[in-house]
């Protein structure tokens, strides 16, 4: 599992590959959750105070992930280690709040109409523990930087999910709305198996391992969520 050296254009080719790939999920989850409020579907002031530190660490963590590619980038990789810490800290963090957030909301009827309860619940939950599972799995790597960046890349399109959901016409893909998501993800994840086999002419296993457990979980949320008792656990849920 040792780091293939690559001769020096091509590293700064990934490098650079790896920061705009951060800017874009940066933009992708601006443009998401900014339309969200633009169109008054949503109105900050009635939010509880669990949702916007929800919304502050799974933020944090993203804005975070773009200043260690721009670190990396550009040749600082002590601090980039130092702030790993940090990011390992807000994952830490970032994964029960995210089911606990997800519970609240059914609690509190504050779930899309076209996600049916169970759907909501499962899709969420498997999602956000995939994103801890795959941080995990690049800290143990990250000596082996090439592992340790694709790992973590493909832990952040993951994070970013509930962005797709708020650009995809969620309403008109019915209950095909958690494939139109999983579609992103693996878009954005294909991005770098493209770029791969451009500068390396071969794909590096880590988007294997992150594209095939990504499907997998995704795959799995309906036989779960369509289980009786996690259907009755949602309902126990939305029963408040």
């Amino acid at each position: 599992m040792a780091s293939i050296a690559l001769p020096l254009k091509a590293q700064i080719a990934e490098r650079r590959f790896f920061l705009w790939m951060a800017a874009v999920f940066m933009a992708t989850v601006v443009c998401g959750f900014g339309l969200n409020f633009a169109s008054g579907r949503v109105r900050a002031t009635t939010l509880p105070v669990q949702v916007h530190l929800h919304g502050l660490v799974f933020g944090g963590w993203i804005l975070l992930y773009l200043v260690q590619s721009w670190l990396i980038d550009r040749g600082s990789v002590a601090l980039h280690r130092r702030l790993g810490w940090l990011g390992a800290g807000l994952t830490a963090v970032a994964v029960p709040l995210g089911i606990a957030v997800t519970m609240m909301a059914i609690r509190r009827g504050a779930i899309p109409f076209f996600f049916p309860t169970n759907i909501f619940l499962v899709l969420n939950i498997l999602g956000v523990a995939l994103f801890g599972a795959l941080v995990a799995a690049a800290i143990a790597l990250r000596r082996h930087t090439d592992w340790h960046r694709r790992l973590m890349l493909c832990a952040a399109v993951n994070l970013i999910a509930p962005a797709f959901g708020r650009l995809l016409p969620m309403p008109l893909l019915g209950p095909w709305g958690p494939f139109g998501i999983m579609g992103m993800i693996i878009l954005y994840i294909g991005a770098g198996i493209i770029f791969d086999l451009t500068v390396r002419q071969r794909v590096h296993p880590a988007w294997w391992w992150g594209l095939g457990v990504t499907i997998g979980v995704n795959l799995a949320v309906g036989p779960i969520a369509f289980a009786a008792p996690v259907r009755a656990f949602a309902a126990h849920l939305a029963q408040g």
